[in-house]
């Protein structure tokens, strides 16, 4: 019988979870069978991993609200370290969620385990405050942006860039899927969690109602399944509005428009190449917090990837219903404009490394690890 060699993975977002998923997919081998355990989502349960709780609890949003979990969080901690100690895994992966995940590379750091990490932290928006505790605590990152590997070879660590990891999750069809300007179809994406949809989605809808007196656009939001109630949110609404649950790619190619929340959808949108107009709402104390430490100018996850902003981005105060949609009426009126801003989004979407990254990234950490 084949040893089952133990390897653990933490990840905590819907967006480690597909990741973590493909990752496991390509780890295993006929010739070498590995145990997968740690943290994830749905997608790496059913990849096979063994979970210590469900992932829906994973995922917090702002500083304010993971304090409130405080003793949720440090029991987590405390009962990762001791499965670590018990199973001594032949690596710890690291999936993005770097306010758990550095700490816990911390505190294993003693057991000398290898550590990976895949997706790094966002050094490029902290500045430099977290590559040195990176080079302390990770063995070997890879990377999903081709701009980060300059960062991390100045820094001397090792490091490989594998590409993203959207390129093999979203179907070949929809990657820079040709654009119908002449569709109607206005695409709300409030987000995963329910933190994001409850600041989002009410400020959506409300400009959603100002473009509904401008134009006969339809308009659907991209729902998730799971504990969200959307339609409590539509109760008050001005105009029609349909709820797609997980679909959001379809619908991404079908628009005319997408009006996203800061974060993996941005990228999203952006490979399958539709303009968007990109939103972020938070807690005041969470802003003000993240406000002090960011070092750069973009939040858009597709914009930062271009180093410019090709898609407007209107942040907490900016976001406002009237300002969103003004930024919308200018793709929605000027057919040049979305053409040009789609041209340009295919072009990022061919600098992040093509299909594969899985592959990759698990070729490597096998390298690694020799196994």
């Amino acid at each position: 019988m084949v040893d089952r060699l133990p390897v653990f993975i933490s990840a905590g977002d819907p967006s480690g979870d597909i990741a973590g998923s493909h990752l496991i997919g390509h780890l295993r081998s006929p010739d070498r069978q590995l145990a997968f355990l740690g943290l994830g989502g749905s997608r790496m349960a059913a990849a096979g991993q063994e979970q210590l709780i469900k992932g829906e609890k994973l995922a917090v949003l702002g500083f304010w609200e993971v304090a409130k979990k405080f003793l949720f969080f440090k029991k987590l901690m405390a009962d990762s370290v001791a499965l670590i100690e018990k199973k001594k895994p032949r690596a710890v992966i690291l999936i993005d969620y770097p306010g758990f995940n550095m700490r816990l590379a911390a505190k294993i750091r003693h057991l000398n385990i290898p550590v990976v990490y895949y997706i790094s932290p966002q050094i490029w928006a902290w500045g430099g405050r977290r590559i040195k505790r990176i080079g302390q605590l990770v063995d070997l990152m890879l990377l999903i942006l081709p701009f980060e590997k300059k960062i991390y070879d100045g820094a001397g660590i090792k490091n490989e860039f594998v590409g993203h990891y959207l390129l093999d999750d979203i179907a070949p069809a929809l990657i820079k899927s040709p654009y119908n300007n002449r569709s109607d179809l206005v695409i709300l994406m409030p987000g995963s969690r329910p933190q994001e949809v409850d600041w989002m989605l009410p400020t959506m809808l409300d400009a959603a109602a100002i473009l509904a007196r401008k134009g006969q656009w339809r308009f659907t939001v991209a729902a998730v399944k799971g504990d969200i109630d959307y339609r409590k949110y539509l109760s008050g609404c001005l105009v029609p509005v349909e709820i797609a649950y997980d679909r959001a790619r379809e619908l991404i190619a079908a628009g005319r428009l997408v009006i996203a929340s800061s974060g993996t959808a941005t990228l999203e949108t952006g490979i399958i190449g539709r303009p968007m107009v990109v939103i972020y709402k938070t807690g005041l104390l969470t802003y003000l917090i993240t406000r002090g430490l960011i070092t750069i100018d973009m939040i858009g996850l597709i914009n930062i990837a271009a180093g410019e902003k090709i898609v407007p981005e209107l942040i907490q105060r900016e976001a406002v219903p009237a300002k969103i949609a003004d930024e919308a009426i200018r793709f929605l009126d000027d057919e040049n404009l979305s053409l040009e801003v789609a041209g340009k989004l295919n072009a990022i979407t061919d600098c992040l490394g093509g299909p594969g990254a899985a592959r990759r990234a698990a070729e490597a950490i096998r390298e690694y690890i020799n196994c």
